[in-house]
Formats: structure tokens, C-alpha cells, sequence
């Protein structure tokens, strides 16, 4: 018996994941059961005379950190590598795991024949990643990136628990701020936010809040309806001839509906 042996056992009947610090914990709990005083008052703690308990190094096992747990977790992989075991033990957010590998999913899945994977669609799935990366984040900041309406891709990722309220933030109205949860971890396999991909770099990219005001605009259009429309109007914005010469040149005139829809077309 030693120390990855006795964290498989854990693992096995355990019934949810196993955090490193609590597999430390029940280790040193059941080396101190060992001791004298323990027995003493307790003696069905002692072991039986042909357990295998009693060749442990208790003295060791009384000491056990959490180093120690995730490298005998190590070497309990390594075992199952090697002698082709189906299974492995794996770390999510929650704690440690026994999962079976994903070369036998055709087989698992049979056990759950009412369970079907659902795959979210492009636009929640670009809603999500501008959430894991800017967490927290307010409706009107993802709005601002992606440049439409996200009410339904909010609600969609809300019912599907990937995303939560994790507050309000410091603003005018005090808008509700939108975080990933422990699911949105355990689904996509990393124990932490900070092991995505290229999060320390995309992080320093500054992005659009939602909270700029235009002084020169009468009228803000919150969600542009295309790319193209969205572009006009940054052109429109950047043209330095007042608004009143504008809109008596000749080419102002031949430019029909959307030059009349704009500010810079009607007179003051």
C-alpha cells in the first residue's frame, strides 16, 4: 500500500471531485488515528494484525502535503498509461477525478441514450469568449464589441448555467455584470481562468465598454444593423467641413435617402 494507491481508493468512492488539499487532509486524519493516544481511546482505529496498514510510514503520511498528493497523482496516471487502463485521474475546478478517456465515449454514451450534447451556436459562442476573457463584464461592453443586440445570447448561456450575475458594476444605473461559472470550466477542462489561451495578452487589449457618449450626434444608434452602416458612420464623424457647408455642395444633394438621414445633411 502506499500513497497513490490510497488516493485512488479516495477517488473511487468518492462521489464528487477530491481538491488536493482535502486528499492531503483525509491522509494525515488517518496516519493520526494511528497514533497511541488514538488507539487508546479508540481502539477499533487499529489496524488488523495482516492489514497493510501497518507497513505504512505513518510518520510520513502524518506529514503529506499537497505537493506530495498531485505527485502521486502523477505517478497513478503513469500506472494507468502504462498497463492501458481505460480510465485517468484529471483536475477540474472542483478538485480531482477519476474520468474515463475519450477514446471509449462511442461506448459510454450508450449509458445515457436521453442525453444528447448541445452545441452552441457561433454568436453565443463569441458572446462567451468576450465574457472568459473581460470578466466582469456589463450587456452594453459586449454589445459595443460584437455590435448587435446579445439579450438572446445572454439568456441562452444563462439557462445553459455558463454564465452568472456576479454583480452590478460602478456605473450610471448600475448595469449587471456577467462572469463564467464552475460549469464553464468543468465543460471546457481547465481548473482556472487564467489557463486560457493567450489570456494575459488579450487582456491588454482595449475594447469598446458601451459607455462613450458622441457630443456632436443628436441621435445615437445603439446596435447598427450591418458592418457597412457602422463604418458610414465613423466616416461621417471624421469629416471636418461644418455641417452646414456640407450639406449645400452638389454631391451632398446627389447622394439621395441616406445623405438626408444623416445629421450632417439637414441645416441647422
Amino acid at each position: 500500500m502506499d500513497l497513490p494507491s490510497i488516493l485512488e481508493s479516495l477517488l473511487v468512492a468518492s462521489e464528487s471531485p477530491l481538491p488536493s488539499s482535502e486528499l492531503a487532509r483525509l491522509v494525515r486524519a488517518r496516519a493520526a488515528e494511528f497514533s497511541e493516544d488514538s488507539i487508546t481511546e479508540n481502539p477499533e482505529n487499529a489496524p488488523a494484525p495482516d492489514s497493510p496498514e501497518r507497513v505504512l510510514d505513518l510518520e510520513a503520511l502524518a506529514k503529506t502535503s499537497e505537493n506530495e498528493i498531485k505527485d502521486a497523482l502523477v505517478e497513478l496516471n503513469k500506472i494507468y498509461e502504462t498497463s492501458g487502463r481505460s480510465f485517468l485521474v484529471a483536475e477540474r475546478s472542483k478538485g480531482w477525478k477519476i474520468y474515463t478517456r475519450a477514446d471509449y465515449a462511442g461506448f459510454v454514451k450508450l449509458l445515457f441514450p436521453g442525453r444528447k450534447p448541445e452545441r452552441l451556436s457561433p454568436p453565443a459562442m463569441e458572446t462567451l469568449a468576450i465574457i472568459a476573457y473581460r470578466q466582469p463584464v456589463t450587456k452594453s461592453a459586449l454589445e459595443a464589441v460584437r455590435g448587435v443586440s446579445c439579450d438572446g445570447m445572454l439568456q441562452k448561456l444563462l439557462d445553459r448555467e455558463l454564465v452568472k450575475i456576479s454583480g452590478r458594476a460602478d456605473l450610471p444605473g448600475r448595469p449587471l455584470l456577467y462572469a463564467t461559472t464552475e460549469l464553464f470550466l468543468e465543460h471546457f477542462g481547465i481548473t482556472d481562468i487564467e489557463e486560457l489561451p493567450n489570456i494575459g495578452e488579450l487582456r491588454k487589449v482595449e475594447l469598446p465598454d458601451g459607455t462613450e457618449e458622441d457630443g456632436n450626434d443628436d441621435e445615437k444608434q445603439e446596435h447598427p444593423t450591418s458592418t457597412e452602416e457602422a463604418e458610414t458612420q465613423l466616416a461621417l464623424s471624421a469629416v471636418e467641413k461644418p455641417a452646414e457647408e456640407a450639406a449645400e455642395t452638389p454631391e451632398e444633394a446627389e447622394k439621395g435617402p441616406e445623405a438626408e438621414d444623416s445629421d450632417f445633411s439637414k441645416k441647422d
